[in-house]
């Protein structure tokens, strides 16, 4: 029995060693769902605790004709960790929620854009980056903030960051 046991324990770290040694990607060859964040945007938040963060690197692609989805990170190196995800959503479906709710966690990217703090990188035509302007400002973004600032990892705190200067009504 005891000799089983041996067998079993010396196999079960053969095979998490020989594991350990391999490195397989998580998908091979080309349309995983990470393909085609080719869209860089660039611009900083006005975090939950009222102070200003990044300004963060959203790389973007759309999933729909009424939604593009973007992964933010500080920095652009390779190893940078994902902090937040943001929805660009078509003005014509986010302004079907609740008032409360859309001024809760929305913001209006024309308001943002005017702000001359969103930058458009990686893109050196002029044309193309007023085209893509345009259409941003016909979306409202939603922010999800999943690592927050100063953590060693990330703990399921999730805040909802706004853009800079988003004006919040206040009651008469």
């Amino acid at each position: 029995m005891s000799h089983a046991i041996r067998i079993i324990g010396l196999t079960s770290v053969l095979t998490v060693g020989m594991m350990g040694g391999m490195s397989v990607p998580a998908i091979s060859g080309d349309n995983g769902p990470a393909d085609g964040y080719d869209l860089h945007v660039q611009a900083p938040h006005l975090m939950a605790n009222g102070e200003i963060g990044g300004p963060f690197h959203h790389f973007c692609k759309g999933i729909s004709d009424t939604i593009f989805q973007c992964l933010l990170f500080e920095t652009t190196e390779s190893n940078a960790p994902l902090v937040a995800v943001e929805y660009f959503v078509a003005k014509k479906a986010s302004r079907t929620l609740p008032l409360i709710q859309w001024h809760r966690y929305f913001h209006d990217h024309q308001e943002e854009i005017d702000t001359g703090r969103l930058f458009i990188l990686d893109v050196d035509d002029e044309g193309k980056k007023k085209e893509i302007a345009e259409a941003a400002g016909k979306t409202d973004g939603v922010i999800y903030h999943l690592w927050q600032k100063g953590q060693a990892f990330p703990d399921g705190t999730v805040t909802f960051p706004q853009s800079i200067g988003v004006q919040f009504p206040q009651p008469n």
